[in-house]
């Protein structure tokens, strides 16, 4: 089974954006122990400014391979669901 791709889109200082990839890295870990294997990538938005012309307004962003999961916030139970049939 090859692992499913989490990208998480924010900057440094964004309090939404450190809650984004808490509850990104506590799914991460439940999904580990069950046998889901998953990689995570993370990209600022002040480093990169096609991303920043995109989402500037919208951090953080979570995709799932490559495709849009969430904007602001991220839902624990959610984000499980959509990784888990991506995996399937």
């Amino acid at each position: 089974m090859a692992a499913v791709s989490i990208t998480l889109i924010g900057k440094p200082g964004c309090h939404l954006c450190d809650e984004a990839r808490e509850v990104v890295e506590g799914v991460r870990a439940q999904l580990s122990a069950q046998g889901t294997v998953t990689e995570l990538e993370e990209f600022n938005i002040l480093e990169d400014e096609q991303l920043a012309r995109l989402y500037s307004e919208e951090i953080p962003v979570v995709r799932i391979n490559g495709k849009q999961h969430a904007i602001w916030r991220v839902d624990a139970e959610k984000l499980e669901r959509a990784i888990l049939r991506v995996a399937q």
